[in-house]
């Protein structure tokens, strides 16, 4: 009886993951309804942190997608976001990522990081997009089409595919610089401004990889 019951419930949650994916797509039916084959999500990792880059990543999965469990990284544990990285990295048409540094970010602030960083995710593809769906973003000087979708990591599979392609590529760096500059918990905070992280800065003082404006207040 307890078999069949667990069963049951794996059964049910299986369904529930179907369901949500099927809702997730609903920008890319439009779109090949619309006559656009190649459909790349757009999203970005690390716009709010105190150190490191921003980066972000383009990504065309097939109108077959059957991953389940694809959603906003930032829903994810670090565990569910390693599985999805790889299998999106498998069933994915192309990927490519687009990262800024903070030296960058200091120079031409936060927001044109970010699209910068976009933009060099697109132009990287390996399959020229026919239209971009965006996280919330649009990108100036090109000519692909673009939908920019408020919230999309929750509404489009393509976009939550690229938020988690570019989380788990932005914490794996962080993680690298925790090793360099062990002081600040980067392994930890992956650079946002945690507690620990803002008494780190002010008994250390800023290591090279923190931005520089957005610390000013903290030395």
């Amino acid at each position: 009886m307890e078999k069949s019951l667990w069963n049951h419930q794996k059964i049910s949650k299986s369904e529930k993951e179907q369901l949500k994916l099927h809702e997730m797509s609903s920008f890319e039916r439009e779109a090949r309804e619309m006559g656009f084959a190649n459909i790349a999500g757009i999203d970005e990792v690390g716009r709010g942190p105190l150190a490191g880059p921003v980066v972000t990543a383009c990504v065309i999965l097939p109108e077959d997608i059957n991953i389940l469990g694809i959603d906003d990284s930032k829903k994810l544990s670090a565990k569910k976001r390693e599985r999805l990285f790889d299998e999106i990295q498998e069933s994915a048409i192309s990927i490519a990522i687009g990262i800024i540094d903070e030296k960058v970010i200091d120079e031409i602030n936060i927001l044109n990081a970010t699209k910068t960083a976009m933009k060099s995710a697109v132009a990287k593809m390996s399959k020229t997009p026919d239209i971009l769906l965006i996280d919330a973003v649009k990108l100036e000087d090109l000519e692909i089409k673009q939908i920019s979708i408020e919230k999309g990591d929750t509404l489009s599979v393509s976009i939550a595919a690229a938020s988690i392609i570019a989380k788990v590529t932005r914490d794996r760096m962080m993680d690298e610089m925790d090793s360099i500059y062990p002081e600040y918990g980067f392994i930890r905070n992956k650079g946002y401004g945690t507690k620990e992280h803002i008494e780190a800065i002010k008994m250390y003082g800023l290591c090279p990889i923190h931005r520089i404006s957005f610390t000013r207040n903290f030395v």
